[in-house]
């Protein structure tokens, strides 16, 4: 069973005109970020699906620099968090401070908004602070909401936060929780450049000039167009694709193959197939499609699953990670299978 194109008319202008949009902010972006093509596409597929992302690398790979320029790109608000150990949670969300009133002497309560009240939010080595300072984040990437002494605030739409992780074991460090994993649409791997793409940065970081980046799209532009990825139709087919996809990386299901019982100890939730299908709108949105496809999911469901599924020591002593796992069992393709 197929779902018939939905799109028409004003849509269809929109779709050519994010189409021609993505290639204008990928060629802004270029003017500062070198290479690095397959990360920046999954961070705009996370943002027109209105999803969070992770990035994760070695320090000096340019993340901060993606995000700061993604925003001028957009013409956002940005705001940069430096996750530290004595990091606290009014430091990300804001306070409440006593103000007196001078004419009437008076004195009340004032929230005074945290830098989380911004548009592109980087959460810069969100695990060096500890737990509690981290579940800050939780209610805005959830509700976009803050809530302060009683009282909720709404944060600025759109609003995404964009967090970036060191691999290396190092000290001082605090793993995410599993609940705030599972807020992120995507975990993205951030790879040391090639040869000539690390002698034109260094080419280019060498010299006296940043160069500027001209605005493609602003806030209210942004929002259309993530209402025209949900406006997107998904076939039967891919939202069966992506649940069982999803069920199975679970050991105790009974869509769980053996290599999953054996290495994982527990698997994706149905956020994971949510994001898969909006993952899978977004990237024919971007290439100018008006339905998704199955390869569309695949390729966004390992960027989605690879920090949703949880291997045991069996995995570990075999040396397989959850992305070995998450990889062998999308390119085994099982899951493609249409079945009623």
């Amino acid at each position: 069973m197929t779902a018939e194109p939905a799109l028409h008319g004003t849509d269809v202008e929109l779709l050519n005109r994010l189409t021609d949009a993505k290639t204008k902010l990928l060629q802004q972006m270029a003017r500062r970020i070198v290479g690095q093509h397959e990360v920046l596409e999954g961070i705009l597929t996370a943002i027109l699906s209105r999803g969070h992302t992770l990035l994760v690398g070695v320090p000096g790979l340019a993340k901060t620099l993606m995000v700061s320029t993604l925003a001028d790109a957009l013409d956002l608000k940005f705001s940069r968090i430096q996750f530290t150990p004595d990091l606290m949670p009014g430091d990300i969300t804001g306070t409440e401070i006593i103000e007196e009133d001078l004419t009437t002497g008076k004195r009340a309560f004032r929230f005074v908004h945290g830098p989380v009240f911004a548009n592109v939010v980087l959460a810069d080595e969100i695990n060096r602070t500890p737990p509690k300072t981290q579940a800050a984040l939780l209610q805005a990437m959830q509700e976009h909401e803050v809530t302060a002494a009683g009282t909720t605030y709404h944060l600025p739409e759109p609003f995404f936060v964009l967090s970036t992780q060191n691999p290396i074991e190092q000290e001082g460090t605090y793993p995410l929780p599993e609940a705030q994993l599972d807020r992120f649409m995507f975990e993205l791997r951030v790879d040391y450049p090639s040869r000539d793409e690390e002698e034109e940065i260094v080419e280019e970081t060498t010299s006296q000039d940043m160069p500027d980046v001209t605005p493609v799209l602003n806030g209210p532009d942004l929002i259309t167009m993530q209402n025209l990825v949900r406006r997107i139709p998904a076939p039967k087919t891919l939202v069966r694709a992506a649940v069982r996809l999803a069920r199975m990386t679970r050991p105790r299901s009974g869509d769980a193959p053996s290599l999953v019982k054996e290495y994982v100890d527990w698997g994706a939730g149905p956020r994971a197939s949510q994001y898969m299908v909006l993952g899978a709108k977004a990237r024919a949105a971007l290439d100018g499609r008006p339905m998704a496809d199955l390869d569309d999911l695949q390729s966004v469901a390992l960027a989605v699953l690879r920090h949703r599924v949880m291997v045991n020591f069996a995995a570990e002593a075999a040396g397989r990670s959850a992305q070995d796992v998450c990889s062998e069992l999308i390119q085994e393709g099982a899951w493609m299978k249409n079945e009623a």
